[in-house]
């Protein structure tokens, strides 16, 4: 699913009205009757208190459709115009009309905190005073209605993005913010749900479809993406029959350290549970009989040193390889990874200590091959690109720095994003279970084991952090959020692939016998 710009959805409502030979007017209709669609189906009717607060711009026209269809629908409405402005869009006139031709109880006109009215935990607030296009602080009155909102303890729906937030950058006061239980928004989703000093301004989001032009949703290029199944799919690559463990060739994971070896097992396992033919995994000499007991299905290879990688020498010829988990930043190690980068060709995935020793030695990050993947969690991604204001700037940022040296970067979080060639790839899947060591060393081995397999860096990036997260959601349903591990998470990931090609199970439909038949 596409991500759309605040101005590419402004470009689509425009050309949508012309193509489909309506004014703007009806497209808000359009958008209006949906909303109350969603509420209608919902509510079935109750009289609970409803009450609708319409800003004077198009956020506000969609709050007084809303309103109005509620009205003739027999709902206990009551209609409020948050008058902060001179300024009313046509489309807010031309409904604020209709309203008043619908019945006797006009909208209540707030100015000032006086204005307020009262409402209860019970009700259910709509929020329509501020769209997408806010582009400067509320008025103190305003932030000062927000916080009723919030006092109250209502429901507050929002209508297409909560009131006083902007599209593109983070707001200076949270106070003047609707902080919503749930946003409704028109056609796509707003990047801002995904980001966490954003997101928390709605707890739950759905996009509703309005009708937008179909060719340009299809064509118009956006800077971000949604990753769901739909997604994913035609990123997967099935197994030919007479294939063998060649075919999906020879991952090495380089890694560990005296009370470390863990996660160089971790992602050997994803590796090859994820589907590489074969792992060979690279560690100090200490943890040649836990690797070897532990994971049977791989090979190893040991450096010379007892504790600590400190020479990087192997004999084969890996596919792909994944280095810097657990390994530590020992003097030693620092200088065995910056010879290895110095000759290497082999694509990599970096993670961890060797995103580490890359930070205090920024030039090693001109040797890296094209198309490395790295997957920082934040710490180490603010080591990588430097501190940032806020997440726009980390955005900002990490897109320079992948776009510098043509990597694929990870932000891992809560909706984990990759970035490449300045586009945004959003993950939906995961949860706060995942909230635990060794999942990170999981993600690395699934990344790798992917690229062994012939995806391409970016695709493997975003396949196996749908399918990381994915593994995670299946596995919290039977051990909840608490005692989920990064081991669950490898247990899990053939669940995940299965769960691919799963439709949802389908209700059954009662066959009504003929009359003639019933006797």
């Amino acid at each position: 699913m596409k991500i759309f710009s605040k101005e590419q959805i402004y470009e689509g409502d425009q050309l949508t009205a012309k193509k489909q030979n309506i004014t703007s007017t009806e497209l808000m209709e359009r958008a209006g009757i949906q909303i109350f669609n969603w509420l209608h189906v919902r509510m079935q009717g109750a009289q609970v208190p409803i009450h609708v607060f319409c800003g004077i711009g198009n956020n506000g026209g969609d709050g007084l459709v809303v309103a109005r269809h509620l009205i003739t629908h027999g709902y206990n409405v009551k209609t409020y115009v948050v008058n902060c402005s001179d300024k009313r869009t046509k489309d807010f006139l031309i409904n604020y009309d209709l309203i008043k031709q619908t019945t006797k109880k006009w909208p209540d006109m707030l100015a000032c905190e006086a204005d307020f009215p009262e409402f209860h935990k019970d009700d259910i607030i709509v929020d329509a005073v501020f769209g997408i296009g806010l582009n400067r602080p509320v008025n103190d009155w305003v932030k000062s209605l927000f916080l009723h909102f919030k006092k109250s303890q209502a429901f507050t729906l929002s209508i297409d993005i909560p009131s006083g937030i902007y599209t593109d950058k983070v707001v200076e006061d949270e106070n003047g913010v609707v902080w919503a239980n749930y946003t409704l928004s028109f056609q796509s989703p707003k990047l801002i749900f995904f980001l966490p000093e954003t997101a928390k301004f709605s707890t739950q989001w759905e996009v509703l479809d309005i009708g937008i032009d179909r060719e340009f949703l299809f064509t118009t290029e956006t800077e971000s993406e949604l990753i769901g199944k739909n997604e994913v799919l035609p990123i997967y690559k099935p197994r030919e029959k007479f294939s063998h463990k060649g075919d999906y060739g020879h991952s090495l994971i380089i890694g560990g350290s005296y009370g470390k070896i863990g996660s160089a097992l971790l992602s050997s396992r994803a590796t090859l549970s994820i589907g590489a033919g074969l792992v060979t995994t690279f560690i100090p000499k200490c943890g040649y009989q836990i690797i070897q007991t532990a994971f049977p299905e791989g090979m190893v290879i040991t450096d010379d040193n007892e504790t600590m990688i400190s020479d990087i020498k192997f004999d084969i010829e890996p596919t792909v390889i994944g280095v810097g988990i657990g390994m530590g930043t020992n003097a030693e190690t620092v200088s065995a990874l910056e010879k290895f980068l110095k000759t290497n060709k082999t694509p990599l995935v970096i993670d961890a200590d060797g995103l580490n020793i890359l930070s205090k030695k920024k030039t090693l990050l001109k040797l890296l091959p094209e198309m490395s993947v790295l997957t920082p969690h934040p710490k180490e991604l603010e080591r990588l690109i430097g501190k940032w204001k806020d997440d726009f700037d980390k955005l900002k940022k990490a897109k320079a720095f992948s776009k510098k040296y043509n990597v694929v970067l990870v932000i891992k979080g809560a909706n984990t994003i990759t970035i490449y060639n300045e586009k945004l790839y959003v993950n939906t899947t995961g949860n706060p279970g995942m909230a635990t060591a060794g999942t990170g060393d999981v993600l690395t081995g699934v990344i790798t084991g992917l690229i062994s397999q012939g995806y391409d860096a970016l695709g493997a990036t975003v396949f196996g952090i749908y399918l990381h997260g994915k593994a995670a959601d299946i596995a919290i349903e039977d051990l909840g959020y608490q005692s989920l591990t990064a081991s669950h998470i490898i247990d899990a990931l053939g669940e995940a692939y299965i769960d691919l090609f799963q439709q949802p199970e389908q209700q059954p439909v009662e066959v009504q016998e003929p009359d003639d038949k019933k006797q």
